[in-house]
């Protein structure tokens, strides 16, 4: 029931980097499809864990909650998705697999704190590994918005990254209330961020928003992307333990490329292919500290997927 729970996962964040496209091909505002999906999903699970007295309404006026949305959710989304209009989905999934690569370079340069020499190695391997992937970009007719977009999802990773270390604080604060609950305050605080940004930035036309493929796309994402992958993740963690769940860095990614060649006809050459291998290469590597550690001393929860 476990590698049921740990596949169907895998393949749930594999195809939200698809639908992400989808939805933004049909003429759907990038950052109010981020702001509605995020929001929704959000809301409903902050219901549901209210109803089941797991939080109260409190949770959602503590600025801890406000900041971690903004690094978890709205920092991250608002560059994918806006960035999704000009990179093919498979390319965004790889490069937002270099996450934990930016926390590694934000505790080590800015916290100080000290790592250790194979997850230096990954860090390295992965960087080489993006280069290999955006490398296609710099042709002689070079397209600026693919390497823009490309270059956006890093930063987008550093929020991520910024947003994990901090709710790993925010979590032992609130060490009482259902992991569950603080992340669907955190989606709720940063849907309505990219609302307000899609309503200062961007036109909202009715009729791309009812079209099949619109709605599709934001259903998907609200109920599989959001609501179920996640749910999964959570049953993974009190299953198993907090960092097998997080292995799906390893495999989503290259899933999605797949998923974007297959059904989507997105192009990807050789060296994009060895770009997106080396990536989640250095990803590996960079984990197997912690992968190792999981099976000599029980691990306490750190992070959770946006």
């Amino acid at each position: 029931m476990v590698l049921i729970g740990y596949l169907l996962m895998c393949l749930i964040f594999s195809t939200t980097f698809l639908a992400i496209k989808i939805g933004i091909d049909a003429g759907v505002p990038p950052f109010f499809s981020a702001g509605i999906r995020f929001f929704i999903a959000g809301l409903v699970l902050f219901a549901i864990m209210v109803i089941k007295r797991k939080t109260t309404f409190g949770l959602f006026f503590r600025k801890e909650m406000l900041l971690t949305g903004i690094g978890l959710t709205f920092g991250t989304f608002a560059t994918l998705y806006w960035a999704e209009q000009f990179v093919p989905s498979g390319t965004a999934a790889v490069l937002s697999a270099t996450g934990p690569m930016m926390i590694l370079l934000i505790q080590t340069f800015i916290l100080r704190t000290k790592a250790n020499l194979s997850a230096f190695i990954g860090c390295l391997v992965g960087i080489v590994g993006v280069f290999l992937l955006i490398l296609p970009s710099f042709t002689f007719h070079m397209d600026s918005f693919v390497l823009g977009g490309c270059l956006l999802i890093i930063v987008g990773e550093v929020f991520y990254a910024s947003g994990t270390i901090y709710s790993k604080k925010v979590i032992h604060q609130f060490e009482k209330v259902s992991p569950i609950a603080l992340n669907a305050v955190q989606m709720m605080h940063g849907g309505i961020l990219l609302m307000l940004l899609s309503l200062l930035t961007e036109d909202i036309h009715v009729e791309a928003m009812i079209s099949p493929a619109a709605i599709g796309s934001s259903l998907y994402l609200i109920v599989f992307g959001s609501m179920l992958g996640h749910s999964l993740y959570y049953w993974l963690v009190s299953k198993t333990n907090p960092v097998f769940p997080s292995t799906w860095l390893f495999v989503s990614p290259i899933l999605a490329l797949l998923l974007g060649v297959v059904f989507y006809h997105e192009a990807l050459s050789w060296v994009s292919g060895t770009g997106a291998l080396t990536i989640v290469l250095g990803t590996i590597i960079l984990s197997l500290p912690k992968l190792k550690s999981t099976f000599k001393t029980p691990v306490k929860q750190e992070n959770y997927p946006a």
